[in-house]
C-alpha cells in the first residue's frame, strides 16, 4: 500500500538554525540537496571525498545564494579513519547535528575491496554510512528534530545479501553488488529505527529514494556500463530536483514516517511499503552485528 504527502519543494520550510550533514555533496543528488537546504537557511556540512571538487561546488552555490552557509569537509566512505576524523572534528567543535543525509555512494564499479576486505560498493554505500551514523549519534541527539535519512533505491528488491561472502568472492557483477548495497541501506535504516525507538532516543531513522535520476553515479564504471546508463536515463529518469524531493521531505519534515520507503510519487512524496528481504528483521540484526565487527563502531544502548 502506498500513501502520498501533499508536499513539494515549495513547502520546504525555513531551515535557519539547523545544521545538516550531507554526504556526497559535491555531485549529483548531493549538490541539489545541498542547494535547496542552503537556500532555506540551513548550515550544510558538505562531506566529500574530493575537497577540491567540494570547494568548487560550494563557490558555485554561493554565487547563486550569497548567504549560503556551506562548510566543506573531507570524508571518504571507503576509509573508516576519515569517518572517525570527521566525527571527531564536529565533536571537538561541539556541533549539534540536526540531520544526517546518508547520500554519498558509488555504483556499478569493477570489483575491489575495502581495507576491511569488503566489496567496495557495499563498503562505501553501507559500511561507511553505518560507521558515520554511529559516530555522530551523540551530535544528533543534541539536534532539533534530529533525523538520519539513508538514501536507498527501489532496486533494493533485487539485492541478495550473503553475510558469509561480503567480499563477493563467489560471484560478482557490478550491478548485482550495487543493488545488494541498497538492500543493506534499507536493512540498516530500519534496524536503526528499531534501536532508536527501543532506547527512547530523540533521533529518528528514515529511508528515502530518488527513483531513477539524472546523476553521474556511474562515473567510475567501465565505459560500456556508463554508456548503457546514459541511454537509459534519457528515457527513464526524472530531473534531479524532482528526484531529491522525497529526500528533502524526509530530512526536514518531523511528520515524515519511519518504516516506509519514501520515494517520488507523481507530484508528491510517496510512502511505499517495504517488501521482501528488507522486512527480514533477523537479517537486519545479523547485518548490524557484522557491521559492528567490521567497523568497530556500535551504537551505545542509550543511543
Amino acid at each position: 500500500m502506498t500513501r502520498t504527502a501533499t508536499w513539494n519543494l515549495t513547502d520546504l520550510r525555513d531551515q535557519t538554525g539547523r545544521t545538516i550533514v550531507v554526504t556526497g555533496a559535491s555531485s549529483g543528488l548531493g549538490v541539489a540537496i545541498t542547494r535547496h537546504l542552503a537556500a532555506r537557511g540551513a548550515r550544510v556540512i558538505m562531506a566529500v571525498r574530493d575537497t577540491g571538487k567540494g570547494d568548487h561546488v560550494r563557490d558555485r552555490l554561493r554565487a547563486e545564494h550569497p548567504k549560503a552557509d556551506l562548510d566543506v569537509r573531507h570524508l571518504d566512505l571507503l576509509d573508516l579513519d576519515t569517518a572517525r576524523r570527521f566525527a571527531d572534528g564536529l565533536r571537538a567543535e561541539r556541533v549539534a547535528v540536526d540531520a544526517l543525509v546518508n547520500n554519498g555512494g558509488i555504483g556499478n564499479v569493477p570489483r575491489r575491496l575495502s581495507p576491511q576486505g569488503v566489496e567496495s560498493q557495499l563498503a562505501t554505500n553501507h559500511l561507511g554510512h553505518f560507521a558515520l551514523t554511529g559516530l555522530l549519534l551523540d551530535r544528533l541527539a543534541e539536534g532539533r528534530d534530529p533525523v538520519v535519512v539513508t538514501v536507498a533505491s527501489g532496486l533494493y528488491r533485487l539485492g541478495r545479501l550473503d553475510l558469509a561472502d561480503l567480499a563477493a568472492e563467489r560471484r560478482y557483477s557490478p550491478a548485482g553488488a550495487y543493488v545488494t548495497s541498497k538492500l543493506a541501506n534499507v536493512l540498516f535504516a530500519l534496524e536503526l529505527d528499531r534501536r532508536l525507538r527501543a532506547a527512547g532516543s530523540p533521533v529518528r531513522s528514515l529511508v528515502a529514494h530518488p527513483g531513477v535520476a539524472k546523476t553521474d553515479l556511474e562515473r567510475d564504471s567501465p565505459p560500456l556500463i556508463r554508456a548503457v546508463g546514459t541511454v537509459l536515463k534519457l528515457f527513464l529518469s526524472r530531473p534531479v530536483d524532482d528526484a531529491v524531493t522525497p529526500i528533502l521531505y524526509a530530512a526536514t519534515e518531523p511528520a515524515a514516517p519511519t518504516g516506509r520507503h519514501i520515494g517520488p510519487g507523481r507530484a508528491h512524496p510517496a510512502f511505499e511499503t517495504l517488501t521482501g528481504a528488507a522486512t527480514d528483521a533477523g537479517l537486519a540484526a545479523r547485518l548490524w552485528a557484522r557491521s559492528v565487527q567490521l567497523t568497530g563502531v556500535d551504537v551505545a544502548p542509550g543511543c
